[in-house]
């Protein structure tokens, strides 16, 4: 049999495990031109909350009652396709089944022995082509400048703290733990780290840690830990809206400081950023991402749940801050 996670109702406010429903389906076989993959590593990510939400977004929402799809690594079991082989590996936007049969198109293979498996869902993946695009692109640094990471012990936030010091930056990061703290400094070599759970005064934290001002904020978080960047922005500063984690279960539309004085004064620009806007990066993103890999100027910490039936609490805990790094599902 084949084991498949749906979406049973959509949340209101946190989620939580009863939103989910396990099924279980006849395993099934490949045809002509089709390829049977069996899950190996799943990505849970929390752009999949506002999935679950029927609202308008960038992306469709997930249906209820079918099931819900993330960045998958899956192997090849059977092929009746030219492009794969049996054994081969690949990467995709793929459903939360145990096995699943795909045309093979909007399929990548990956080299399994280049990097661990794993690696092709962070550091090397969707989460490493965003802090790259993000940084780069819309925050356009430059050597010397200050850059804030909100969310900085997360699968994004991590690369582009890295990205920042190979790029000769002031890089200060903002967590959720001493713990955090401390690997951000130690593996990840942030000049600065801020545990937002024991600090008040926001704004006084960030401006002793960034005493010339933050030149780019590259935001995960929002709320009221972006409410004191917002206060310490350089001139001509930008900000990449890249996630909102603290608002996303909000069930009343949030009030906070009113930003346009302060983008006015300081001529500072705020953009919206979804990665796969930038879809033509791409393949840039993931050779220079390689290359630093190689070098050994880019480390990664993965946060590894095992077992197909742990994908909704893997994703749940999300919003409780208990992954280091990259969240991923081993099955």
């Amino acid at each position: 049999m084949n084991k498949v996670i749906e979406l049973r109702s959509r949340p209101v406010g946190e989620p939580t495990l009863s939103d989910f429903n396990f099924e279980e389906t006849e395993k099934p076989t490949a045809s002509d031109g089709e390829i049977l993959l069996k899950t190996e590593y799943v990505s849970v990510d929390p752009y999949l909350r506002g999935r679950m939400s029927d609202a308008d977004s960038y992306v469709e929402p997930f249906e209820l009652d079918k099931p819900i799809s993330s960045a998958i690594v899956a192997k090849v079991v059977s092929s009746k396709n030219k492009r794969f082989d049996e054994g081969d590996y690949i990467t995709a936007e793929l459903d939360w089944k145990e096995y699943q049969l795909s045309d093979g198109k909007n399929v990548r293979k990956i080299d399994p022995n280049a990097a661990p498996l794993s690696a092709n869902l962070g550091i090397l993946g969707m989460t490493g082509i965003t802090a790259y695009i993000g940084l780069t692109e819309i925050g356009q640094l430059k050597e010397g400048e200050t850059l804030v990471v909100s969310g900085a012990a997360g699968a994004v936030g991590s690369v582009v703290g890295q990205i920042g010091k190979i790029k000769g930056c002031h890089v200060v990061g903002i967590a959720g733990s001493d713990e955090k703290i401390e690997l951000l400094k130690s593996k990840f070599g942030f000049d600065e780290g801020i545990n937002y759970k024991k600090t008040e005064a926001m704004g006084e934290a960030i401006a002793q840690a960034s005493p010339d001002g933050v030149d780019v904020y590259f935001d995960n978080v929002a709320g009221r830990i972006s409410d004191g960047v917002y206060q310490n922005m350089a001139d001509f500063g930008r900000i990449v809206n890249c996630g909102a984690i603290a608002l996303y279960n909000a069930t009343e539309m949030p009030t906070g400081p009113r930003v346009e004085p302060m983008l006015i004064k300081k001529r500072v620009s705020m953009q919206g950023f979804i990665v796969g806007d930038h879809q033509d990066k791409f393949t840039e993103a993931v050779k220079q991402l390689g290359k630093w890999l190689g070098e050994g100027q880019l480390e990664y910490s993965e946060t590894v749940v095992e077992g197909f039936e742990n994908i909704p609490q893997a994703f749940l805990d999300l919003f409780e801050g208990k992954n280091k790094g990259k969240m991923i599902v081993k099955v």
